[in-house]
C-alpha cells in the first residue's frame, strides 16, 4: 500500500495538517478497501504545539520518512531561518531517492532551504511569494500558481490549494473516479485556470485575468489561478 508519511513542524497550521489525512484517507478502490496509509510523524516523536495554541502529539518520529512513497510537509508560523535547522536537514536526507515530496503552504520554505527546489519552478502563500523569493533566489517563483508539478517535488500555495494538489496526486495515482469518491462534498475534484485563487474584479492591480492550466512535459504540471497580487480586502467582488 502506498504510505504518505505527513511531517509536522513547531507552529504547523492544523487546518493544512489534516488535509492529507481527508483527502489520501478517503480514497478507496472498488471494493472499498483503502488505497494509501497514510501517518503523522514529528522530528523526534514528541508533541508539537500548533499555531492556533495546542499541543498535537504522535507515536511517529522522523523514521517514518524513510518507509513513505510520499513525504508531506506541512506548513506552520515560525521564522524562515529556522527551516535550515540540522534536525531538519538530516530528516530531508533521510528520505529515500524516488519518494514523492510535497510541500504546502509555507512549507516550501522547508524544501527550497534543503536545496530542493534550485533550478524549478514553486508555489507557496501569496503573501510570502516576494520574500519567499529574495531569500531563494534560484527558485523561480509562480505566485498565481495553485499548485506546481515538477513530478518528484510539488509544491501548493496556500490554505486550501493544498486540497487541490492532495486531489491531483490522487487523480495521478488512480484516476478522478477515485478523487472524487474520496474529496470533502464541497470541494471541486478539479479546480482549473479559471478559479481565482482571489478576487481579481474590480482590482486596483489591474493585473491580467487569470489563465488556462499548462502542462509543462511528462510529469509536470503547472495549475494557474491569477496574476493579482493584491491583498483580499484591496479586491473588488468575484
Amino acid at each position: 500500500m502506498h504510505r504518505v508519511a505527513v511531517l509536522a513542524l513547531e507552529a504547523v497550521i492544523p487546518f493544512e495538517l489534516g488535509i492529507p489525512s481527508r483527502i489520501f484517507g478517503a480514497a478507496t478502490g472498488p471494493g472499498g478497501e483503502p488505497l494509501y496509509e497514510v501517518v503523522t510523524c514529528t522530528l523526534d516523536g514528541q508533541p508539537v504545539t500548533s499555531d492556533a495554541g495546542y499541543t498535537i502529539g504522535t507515536d511517529l518520529d522522523a523514521t517514518a520518512l524513510t518507509s513513505a512513497n510520499t513525504v508531506i510537509i506541512a506548513p506552520f508560523h515560525t521564522p524562515p531561518s529556522r527551516t535550515n535547522q540540522p534536525r531538519l536537514a538530516a530528516a530531508l536526507a533521510s528520505i529515500a531517492p524516488g519518494t514523492r515530496i510535497v510541500s504546502i503552504c509555507t512549507a516550501a520554505y522547508v524544501l527550497a532551504a534543503a536545496g530542493l527546489l534550485d533550478g524549478r519552478e514553486a508555489t507557496t502563500h501569496w503573501a510570502e511569494a516576494d520574500h519567499f523569493q529574495a531569500m531563494f533566489p534560484l527558485v523561480k517563483v509562480e505566485p498565481a500558481a495553485l499548485y506546481v508539478d515538477n513530478g518528484d517535488v510539488l509544491t501548493s500555495a496556500g490554505g486550501a490549494a493544498g486540497v487541490d494538489l492532495c486531489l491531483h496526486l490522487v487523480r495521478q495515482d488512480h484516476g478522478g473516479a477515485v478523487a472524487n469518491r474520496g474529496r470533502p462534498a464541497t470541494v471541486w475534484c478539479h479546480r482549473g485556470g479559471t478559479v481565482a485563487r482571489r478576487s481579481t474584479s474590480s482590482c486596483r492591480c489591474q493585473r491580467p485575468r487569470p489563465r488556462a492550466p499548462r502542462r509543462q512535459g511528462p510529469g509536470r504540471w503547472k495549475i494557474f489561478t491569477g496574476h493579482c497580487r493584491c491583498p483580499p480586502w484591496q479586491a473588488g467582488p468575484g
